[in-house]
């Protein structure tokens, strides 16, 4: 019975050393990873700082109406969600469903939806969310071709009138322990009421002739620069969710090497005192 009992207690030590060891190289792993796209986010953060104030300035200095400014009278809403391909990452794609679907729910009709990533594509139609559109694979680190295409869907619809607003629902990294999620609204720009136009600048070409230009620039920006924090995010998220699965497994490890000690150390004295006792009956 106890040789039974040790070879079960065996089995699952096994199970769980196996598992500890792909735990431990998924977090080195997500490391690495998020050693390099971070960095990629410090260097395009500072560009697009530096990119929107020049846009504000165009969108506080315009005099037409302007449908990316002032909007173009749509009552439908567009989001797009961003999320991640892979799992395994802690509570990072529930946070992106859970904030997004009640939103998309309490009005089907007027709340459009674009889901980025394999897993919230899967989220969403568990909870009968549909979808205009669906990307998926994204690369580790986003460039403006994956950007790009989102944009420029997310444009089409506008500039047709199908959405008056545009949303993107992502996770903003702020540090290795906070990542919140938030929503950004991306179309209309807004005009700026509060501060003044700049009288002492001339464009040269006029606000008007290059605004179409400039805002499809500052979209293709504004999305890359959403989707280098939510690839941040989720990669912060598992290393820091397969630290903790490492650090459990080690804890189960100890308790069953102890169970295996105590149970190995009752069969001996049981097979001692079985033998002591046939010793006995012989004399």
């Amino acid at each position: 019975m106890a040789g039974g009992g040790l070879v079960e207690i065996k089995r699952r030590i096994r199970s769980i050393s196996s598992t500890q060891k792909i735990t431990r190289a998924m977090g080195l792993v997500a490391t690495s990873k998020v050693r390099k796209v971070r960095k990629k986010l410090e260097v395009n953060q500072k560009y697009y700082d530096s990119f929107s104030q020049i846009v504000n300035d165009l969108v506080r200095n315009i005099e037409d109406y302007n449908i990316y400014v002032h909007g173009n009278k749509s009552k439908k809403k567009l989001y797009i969600t961003l999320n991640s391909d892979s799992g395994l990452c802690g509570g990072f794609n529930s946070n992106i469903v859970n904030t997004a679907a009640p939103i998309i729910l309490k009005d089907k009709n007027n709340n459009l939806l674009i889901s980025v990533g394999q897993k919230g594509r899967m989220y969403f139609n568990r909870l009968k969310c549909k979808t205009i559109s669906e990307y998926v694979d994204i690369p580790d680190i986003p460039t403006l071709k994956e950007s790009g295409t989102i944009t420029y869907k997310a444009l089409d619809m506008y500039r047709k009138g199908e959405v008056g607003e545009v949303y993107m629902i992502y996770t903003r990294f702020h540090s290795s322990v906070r990542q919140d999620v938030t929503i950004e609204k991306l179309l209309p720009l807004g005009n700026k009421d509060e501060e003044s136009p700049n009288h002492f600048v001339k464009f040269e070409p006029s606000i008007n002739q290059m605004i179409e230009d400039v805002v499809v620039m500052q979209l293709k920006q504004q999305v890359l620069n959403f989707m280098l924090h939510s690839k941040v995010s989720e990669q912060q998220s598992r290393m820091t969710a397969m630290d903790g699965a490492t650090k459990n497994a080690n804890d189960l490890l100890d308790d069953l090497n102890l169970k295996y000690n105590r149970e190995r150390q009752s069969a001996i004295t049981q097979e001692i005192t079985e033998i002591v006792s046939g010793a006995e009956a012989l004399k």
